[in-house]
């Protein structure tokens, strides 16, 4: 049965098995690249066109955060409403221009090409006991202690690895989040490398790669891009700039703004001096 769904997904992503089977072929045969130098640089490559995703991504999410003081706002104001409370949240989104789905989507894309990495190395290297390798040069094409990508690692190093590289990308993006949100996404590679442990060591080396392209790219894009925070110093001046905004945006009661307030006071008080000087001269007469 197992071996049955696993035939019936493989057809379904073939699109995606075919064109990633093609890239990693043209980096062995055409390039010259060993296989399992081969699969880091298919993933170097994939990793790299998915980078845009990635920038949108982390700038939907700090739409998110930017938008959490109003959030818990209409939370406090509609916590006995759930249905207004839904319904003045997606107000919210659509005014600020947020969508808060847009963090996953290359969570979405990059599930399909993991999947047909997979099924690629399940291909090139055959499945122990069932079917032949279709390359079999593939099956000693590792380096190191991982000469056989198409067998588990028998000593767990590169699960191992795959945990550390994958928590070292996670730990850059957890630095204003929530302590719970931190916790559980510091688990996630736990629980995501126990998963894979009996899965191929070609597999492996393209997660290992993965992570530490999202490492790099994490670093660039929280310290140099959209991901970094403003300063103190960028906070201080943003605030005194709202504040003086505020200040002088403030309407009076009568519907004016302050600043037309002050100019009519300033009107008003002069007129009155006029009168009061044109009383003096008549009295003298």
């Amino acid at each position: 049965m197992i071996n049955g769904a696993a035939d019936f997904f493989q057809t379904l992503f073939s699109p995606v098995v075919n064109i990633l089977g093609s890239v990693l072929l043209f980096f062995h045969e055409t390039v010259g690249a060993p296989w399992w130098l081969s699969i880091a640089m298919l993933t170097v490559v994939v990793r790299g066109l998915l980078f845009p995703l990635t920038v949108k991504q982390v700038k939907s999410m700090r739409s998110v955060q930017d938008l959490k003081p109003d959030m818990d706002r209409v939370r406090a104001q509609y916590q006995n409403n759930p249905q207004k409370q839904r319904e003045e949240m997606t107000k919210l989104y659509q005014e600020r221009g947020v969508n808060p789905l847009g963090g996953c989507l290359p969570i979405v894309v990059q599930m399909p090409i993991f999947i047909g990495i997979f099924y690629v190395i399940r291909l090139f290297g055959g499945t122990p006991g069932r079917t032949e390798p279709m390359y079999p040069s593939f099956v000693d094409g590792g380096i190191l202690w991982f000469q056989d990508l198409s067998h588990a690692d028998p000593t767990y190093i590169l699960p191992i690895i795959s945990a550390v590289t994958m928590l070292c990308a996670t730990e850059i993006t957890l630095k204003n989040a929530e302590p719970q949100q931190r916790w559980l996404m510091r688990l996630l590679p736990i629980g995501f490398t126990v998963f894979l442990l009996s899965f191929p060591a070609g597999l492996f080396v393209y997660w290992i790669t993965s992570n530490l392209v999202t490492l790099v790219q994490n670093y660039a894009i929280y310290n140099y891009g959209p991901g970094k925070r403003p300063g103190p110093d960028a906070k201080r001046q943003a605030g005194k700039g709202k504040a003086q905004t505020t200040s002088d945006s403030k309407v009076s009661p009568n519907g004016s703004s302050s600043t037309n307030s002050a100019e009519g006071n300033g009107d008003h008080a002069a007129h009155a001096a006029k009168v009061a000087k044109r009383k003096r001269r008549k009295k003298k007469k």
